[in-house]
């Protein structure tokens, strides 16, 4: 495929992300409820939100998930989210680099972020059938601290230009022995299920990147970009963000587990930690207002994000991120009767 026409494919995913894009929508966090303690002893004033998030030390669990790259347009999108990054200090990851991998003339459409963001913590992305030389290629190109691989399968099903070939845990494994950084496994918004991380365990992963259902929908993105537009029979398929985090409950004390899918609110951040997730990440909200605000306005919604989950943390009765492996804290957790009996039906 030229180049001219992968980076117009960048511009027509941020556009149609924003044309689908429903932030007050119900997703599977509204069947998530929190048991209220009327007197949790806690004071906003000694809440902390560092944590360790596998080898890292992160100001709070909240990390900006991938978005987009490839396009002069994207590209100036990724030097304000860089900057953005930095300001508030929070980890943040680039949207898939396949396309300068293709064409190293937009590389600097994803470099930006990180001109913007000289020291801040920086996550690449490729897709899981790239080769170590792409992966490689992605790192320098970044000074990537650490690379997503993501997995969209349903994605490239429906995307009418799409991979057919999905033969991929054995170049996985091969990758997280040959880089030097560590290699962060992501789905796309389709979610993670039990089988699937075992594997993927077992492979050699040690962070997991849910990606589950709820926020932006790819089905219907590239259902939009076919001609017929006759697969949007997918648009419910997969796993939300809540079942994934259900299906990986009790999972390896060395697999670190980021949540990200339909946040919507600092709400649906703490639900997703007190469900298990060790951090949270945003995409679609962030975009949304990357593209309607300036950006000391989003760097405001997110630093008020921060300050509103101290204040949800002390609400619970929970002080700092440890806490939330206390089984008081875990009992406060309400589920819907659908989650209760999906639950259920989990098996190894």
């Amino acid at each position: 495929m030229p180049q001219s026409q992968q980076s117009h494919r960048k511009d027509e995913h941020v556009s149609l992300a924003e044309k689908y894009f429903h932030g007050e929508q119900a997703n599977a966090f509204d069947q998530v409820r929190i048991r209220h303690d009327a007197l949790p002893e806690t004071a906003v004033a000694d809440v902390n939100l560092a944590t360790t998030v596998g080898q890292w030390h992160w100001n709070s669990p909240l990390y900006i998930e991938a978005m987009t790259g490839g396009s002069r347009r994207t590209g100036e999108l990724n030097a304000r989210l860089g900057r953005i990054a930095a300001a508030c200090g929070l980890p943040i990851a680039t949207g898939s680099q396949s396309v300068a991998i293709k064409d190293p003339q937009v590389a600097p459409s994803f470099a930006t972020m990180r001109a913007n963001n000289p020291s801040g913590l920086i996550f690449g992305n490729l897709g899981a059938g790239h080769p170590l030389t792409a992966a490689q290629t992605a790192i320098t190109m970044l000074k990537a601290d650490a690379i997503e691989v993501h997995l969209n399968v349903v994605q490239e099903i429906v995307m009418p230009e799409g991979d057919r070939d999905f033969h991929w845990l054995a170049n996985i494994h091969q990758l997280i022995q040959s880089l030097s950084v560590p290699v962060i496994v992501k789905e796309v918004g389709f979610g993670i299920s039990r089988p699937t991380m075992h594997q993927l365990y077992q492979a050699g992963v040690r962070y997991l990147d849910l990606g589950g259902h709820g926020g932006t929908n790819f089905v219907d993105i590239e259902n939009r970009r076919r001609a017929d537009r006759d697969m949007a029979y997918l648009h419910d398929f997969g796993l939300t963000t809540v079942e994934s985090l259900l299906s990986v409950q009790h999972h390896p004390d060395d697999l670190t587990i980021l949540a990200a899918g339909g946040v919507r609110q600092p709400l649906d951040v703490l639900k997703a930690l007190m469900l298990g997730a060790d951090a949270v990440g945003m995409a679609g909200t962030v975009l949304h207002a990357l593209l309607h605000h300036t950006d000391d306005e989003v760097i405001a919604m997110l630093t008020a994000w921060q300050s509103q989950l101290k204040r949800l943390f002390a609400l619970i009765g929970v002080t700092s991120m440890d806490q939330f492996k206390d089984q008081r804290i875990q009992e406060k957790i309400l589920l819907s009767p659908e989650l209760v009996n999906y639950k259920q039906s989990i098996r190894d």
